[in-house]
């Protein structure tokens, strides 16, 4: 099976096997909320695994040794197996072979479910260690929201609205490698005003979130509030330049710091599982309309 559409209350979602992406989320009003994976960027919503952002050299290094690792990590382009299914629910399940271990040399369970409630879609992350030695890993999500979510509002009609107040600085990115300084952060109060400009620098990242939730919308329309659990850290991405999708990633993880060249193990933003160990993390997309 390729894809499966998940229904419930007059909402759908629609998830494939090939990188358990979804790639639809529809509200009751059938308006189609996440980005169509158009030719600026062709992703809809990737799970980030096991590393979140580049490494140095694109390269991971384990106990002296050194294996080509892609930005963002390999799940999103591998098929996962379909665990379950039902109306509402699905989960699907990705294990170690012996292609991720040329990349990965570690032994490990990942398995993504989604569940449609009433106004909200739940997506679960549980990594399982499998092997017999601390699984160092990183997770994130990446689902990009059409912006604007009602083609007749400019993107200057939307903002971030954050559960707390988010004073703390943000890091950016250079060449993908996370730079050393901060820079004051764009939020005021709990508020960040959205425009293509605030990419010009690549993504914004909230190291050390004061909140766990976030509400995107304008004064009309549909509006979109991420929450999630289990996650350290938050980026907000479109592509600089402009596109019409806007990325709010909950992550266990960042990307390598700029002077790091050390073990992955050893990593900021990596978790270590031990053996026969799980990590479950989640996040829910809850739907709403403003007046």
């Amino acid at each position: 099976m390729d894809q499966l559409t998940l229904h419930a209350d007059g909402i759908s979602a629609t998830i494939v096997g090939q990188g358990a992406e979804l790639v639809s989320l529809r509200d009751g009003d059938g308006t189609e909320l996440l980005w169509q994976a158009g030719p600026v960027w062709r992703r809809h919503s990737p799970v980030l695994f096991p590393i979140v952002g580049r490494l140095k050299g694109d390269h991971l290094r384990h106990r002296g040794q050194t294996y080509p690792m892609t930005q963002h990590g390999f799940a999103r382009d591998r098929r996962f197996d379909w665990a379950e299914q039902g109306p509402t629910f699905c989960s699907l399940v990705l294990t170690d072979d012996a292609e991720t271990r040329t990349h990965y040399p570690f032994a490990f369970r990942l398995a993504i479910g989604y569940e449609l409630k009433p106004r909200q879609l739940g997506v679960t992350f549980e990594i399982t260690n499998t092997g017999d030695e601390p699984l160092p890993a990183s997770i994130g999500a990446h689902p990009a929201f059409n912006w604007p979510l009602l083609p007749e509002l400019p993107k200057e009609a939307y903002r971030l609205t954050f559960a707390d107040n988010e004073p703390a600085p943000v890091r950016r990115l250079k060449d993908g490698l996370l730079l050393p300084a901060t820079q004051p952060t764009p939020i005021e109060g709990k508020t960040l005003p959205l425009s293509e400009k605030l990419f010009d620098e690549d993504a914004v990242i909230l190291d050390r979130p004061a909140g766990a939730s976030v509400r995107y919308a304008a004064a009309r329309g549909p509006a979109i509030e991420m929450s999630w659990q289990g996650f350290n850290e938050l980026g907000i991405w479109s592509k600089p330049g402009g596109a019409p999708f806007l990325c709010i990633e909950p992550w266990h993880g960042i990307a390598s710091p700029a002077d790091f060249d050390g073990e992955f193990a050893d990593k900021p933003g990596v978790m270590l599982i031990e053996p026969g160990g799980r990590r479950e993390l989640s996040y829910r997309i809850g739907l709403s309309r403003e007046p």
